[in-house]
C-alpha cells in the first residue's frame, strides 16, 4: 500500500471518516482546529453532517444528541474546550452514549500556551467531570497512530457504549508523516435491540453489562436523564440499584480491560533502564534506547497507547519481573509518574519533566541517565 503524506490532525479526520463517523460538531481551537476543518470539508461529500457550534458546551451536546439519534458522532478542542466539555462527558458516562472526544492538548492552565504542546491533561481525561464515572482514553504517539487509534476510538465506543477519548498532544497534531489509510479489520457499530417497542427496557441488559439503545426515531420510546435511572430510564433514588448501576458501567470495561488497554513493550525483559512514556516523548524515549542498546547498554521502553483504564496490574507484572528502573518523560509536573507509583516503587522511578512548551530532547533523557546505567 502506498503512503501519503499527512498530519497527525488530518490522519485523525481520515480514521474517523473510515470508522463512520458521519456528524461532527466543534468551535474552532488551537491546535485542533485542522479536524474540525478537514471534517467541514470532507463530511458533505459523505453524506454526514458538520456543525460549527457557538461554544465546546454545544458541540459536546449535539455530538451527544446526534449518538442518541443512531449516528457515530465526533467532536474535537483543546485544554479550554475540554474543561467546558467535562459537564456533559460525564452526562454521556452516565446515559452511555457513545461519541469521541478529541483533546489535543496544549499548554495550560487557563489560556497558556495556544501553540505549544503538553501533557497536563492526564489526570483530567481521568476526572475532569465529578462522579465516579468510567472512561476510556487513548494516545497517539505518530500519525499513523493517529490514524488507526481515532478508528479504534469509534470501535471502543460504539462496542462498550461510552466515551472514548483521544490525548493527541500539539507535535502529534501538527507533524507530518507519510502513513498508510488502511482499511480498518473491523467496524464496530452498536447492538440493536431485540425486545419489542412494547417490552424495550433501555437498561436492561445482560451478561456483557452493555445496554442496547434504540435511536431515536426508530419506533421505540425510552427515558434518558443524568440521573440514577432503572432498566426503564426513568430515576430512582433506590440505593441498591443506585450502587449496582455505577458497578455495572465500571464492569462493562473492567471485564474488557484485555481489549481496552493497549501498551507496547519494547526489550523490557532484561532491561536495567525502562523508559515509560506515551505521545511525542515516545519518540525521545525511542531513539535514546536505539542509540544506548548500540552500545551495548540493557534499555527497554513501555509505550501506553491507552491511557485510562491505567494498565497497573500489567505494569506491576513488569515490575515484579525486573530490578529495572522507570524513566517516565512527559510534558507535565509528574502526572504520569505519579500514577505509575500505584505500581512501581517511588523508589524506582526517574521523572523527566517539561512544562516550558518545547519537547523532550534525547540529550535530557542521557542525562538523566547518568549514573544510572
Amino acid at each position: 500500500m502506498s503512503k501519503i503524506l499527512l498530519q497527525g490532525n488530518e490522519a485523525c479526520v481520515e480514521g474517523a471518516l473510515q470508522a463512520g463517523v458521519s456528524f461532527f460538531a466543534g468551535y474552532p481551537i488551537t491546535p485542533s482546529t485542522e479536524i474540525a476543518e478537514k471534517m467541514a470539508e470532507k463530511l458533505p461529500q459523505t453524506k454526514g453532517v458538520f456543525i460549527q457550534m457557538e461554544d465546546e458546551i454545544a458541540s459536546m451536546a449535539a455530538i451527544i444528541g446526534a449518538s442518541i439519534g443512531g449516528a457515530k458522532s465526533m467532536t474535537a478542542t483543546s485544554g479550554p474546550g475540554f474543561s467546558l466539555m467535562q459537564e456533559n462527558i460525564g452526562f454521556a458516562a452516565m446515559t452511555e452514549i457513545p461519541v469521541v472526544v478529541v483533546n489535543v492538548m496544549r499548554g495550560g492552565p487557563s489560556t497558556g500556551t495556544p501553540t505549544m504542546p503538553s501533557q497536563g491533561d492526564f489526570m483530567q481525561a481521568r476526572w475532569g467531570t465529578h462522579g465516579d464515572h468510567p472512561i476510556i482514553a487513548l494516545a497517539p504517539s505518530s500519525v499513523q497512530e493517529a490514524y488507526d487509534l481515532t478508528i479504534t476510538a469509534v470501535n471502543m465506543a460504539e462496542r462498550y457504549m461510552t466515551p472514548v477519548l483521544i490525548m493527541m498532544d500539539e507535535v502529534v497534531a501538527h507533524m507530518r508523516e507519510g502513513i498508510e489509510l488502511r482499511t480498518p479489520k473491523e467496524v464496530i457499530t452498536r447492538q440493536r435491540p431485540t425486545a419489542t417497542p412494547e417490552t424495550y427496557r433501555p437498561y436492561q441488559v445482560g451478561a456483557d453489562n452493555i445496554p442496547r439503545l434504540a435511536p431515536y426515531g426508530t419506533g421505540y420510546r425510552y427515558h434518558i436523564t443524568g440521573l440514577y435511572h432503572d432498566e426503564t430510564g426513568f430515576p430512582t433514588n433506590n440505593n441498591e440499584l443506585i450502587k449496582s448501576s455505577l458497578e455495572r458501567m465500571h464492569a462493562k470495561l473492567t471485564d474488557n480491560l484485555d481489549d481496552i488497554i493497549h501498551i507496547s513493550c519494547e526489550d523490557t525483559n532484561d532491561a536495567d533502564v525502562i523508559f515509560l512514556a506515551y505521545g511525542s516523548p515516545v519518540r525521545s524515549a525511542r531513539f535514546v534506547k536505539n542509540k544506548l542498546q548500540a552500545q551495548g547498554k540493557k534499555v527497554g521502553l513501555i509505550q501506553l497507547t491507552t491511557l485510562w483504564p491505567f494498565p497497573h496490574d500489567k505494569l506491576r507484572e513488569i515490575a515484579g519481573e525486573t530490578n529495572a528502573r522507570f524513566v517516565v518523560p512527559e510534558l507535565s509536573l509528574g502526572q504520569l509518574a505519579g500514577e505509575l507509583e500505584k505500581s512501581v516503587d517511588r523508589e524506582r522511578i526517574i521523572p523527566v519533566q517539561r512544562v516550558d512548551g518545547a519537547l523532550i530532547t534525547p540529550q535530557e533523557l542521557e542525562a538523566a541517565l547518568k549514573g544510572v546505567l
